[in-house]
């Protein structure tokens, strides 16, 4: 439930509430002094006026300095994202110039974690927007194959031509916001290359209301699956990042109702399974078939 949402229960409560109470007085005085009828219609009029005037004390006060924040929020945004996306296309046009330029391994190597360093900095970016957008605005959920998006994503990574993948999906039809989804299954596969030797295969499957990713990589102790949620924890600090990924991902599965479990061992691997069960729109009469 969003922040908006929690205000405006908030607000019809009391609402209703304080009209509750005044309709229940008018009632009780009009039963008691046996008033006229032209008396009992100036009554409900007054009574009339103070829910039109109360209503709108309710939206001046709650709503009114919220649209304004959103008002100044939305023009800043926009404002930054236009003044990031310059440095960064700039950073990306001239490290691909370079590269073109260059032959010694060693001067290729540093371009390499420039662009790296550009991705992080990209996806970092594309989440704050995400983020504020999410707290501004009400994100629309839509309906999709998510074996499409899947096969989709990881073709995107496969082009950094690091680690294999094995998929075993089937068609899968769910409504959530679609962006957040690919944002958090982004995350998910960025942690298992990130955490897996370069030959090391990362599996990806989609069957009966579950979605795992599995890796081969460096797995985790009790300790650390223990706080693997905690916004910048990161078990491994010599590796890249920020340790809100995990963070997010928690987020983004408590708003859509979606259950996750972490299953890893050090040395040995980790498994994020997700159940779609809630979510789950239909599932293609093929796969109904086949169940």
């Amino acid at each position: 439930m969003t922040s908006r949402q929690k205000e405006l229960i908030f607000a019809t409560v009391i609402y209703f509430v304080t009209m509750f109470t005044l309709m229940t007085a008018v009632y009780r005085f009009l039963e008691t002094w046996h008033l006229s009828e032209f008396n009992i219609f100036i009554a409900g009029a007054l009574v009339l006026l103070v829910a039109i005037g109360w209503a709108y004390v309710l939206s001046t006060l709650i709503f009114a300095p919220r649209k304004q924040m959103e008002d100044t929020l939305t023009s800043l945004t926009n404002d930054i994202i236009h003044e990031l996306n310059i440095p960064l296309s700039t950073i990306k046009a001239n490290t691909a110039m370079l590269k073109k330029t260059m032959e010694d391994e060693k001067s290729l190597k540093r371009i390499k974690r420039i662009e790296d360093a550009s991705v992080r900095l990209k996806k970092l970016y594309d989440e704050l927007v995400y983020s504020i957008h999410k707290e501004m605005h009400d994100i629309q959920k839509e309906r999709f194959d998510l074996q499409i998006l899947l096969e989709e994503r990881i073709e995107i990574f496969k082009e950094q031509k690091r680690n294999p993948f094995e998929l075993a999906l089937e068609p899968y039809e769910i409504e959530v916001d679609k962006i957040g989804f690919e944002q958090m299954f982004d995350n998910i596969v960025s942690n298992a290359m990130k955490y897996s030797s370069k030959d090391a295969p990362i599996r990806v499957t989609l069957n009966n209301h579950i979605l795992s990713v599995e890796d081969k990589g460096v797995g985790m102790g009790t300790t650390e699956l223990l706080r693997v949620h905690e916004r910048y924890y990161q078990g491994d600090d010599r590796k890249d990042g920020e340790g809100i990924g995990l963070a997010l991902v928690k987020a983004y599965c408590d708003d859509e109702g979606l259950e996750i479990h972490i299953k890893s061992e050090k040395d040995v691997g980790t498994t994020v399974s997700f159940n779609l069960s809630k979510v789950m729109a239909t599932i293609h009469s093929d796969v109904m078939k086949n169940h």
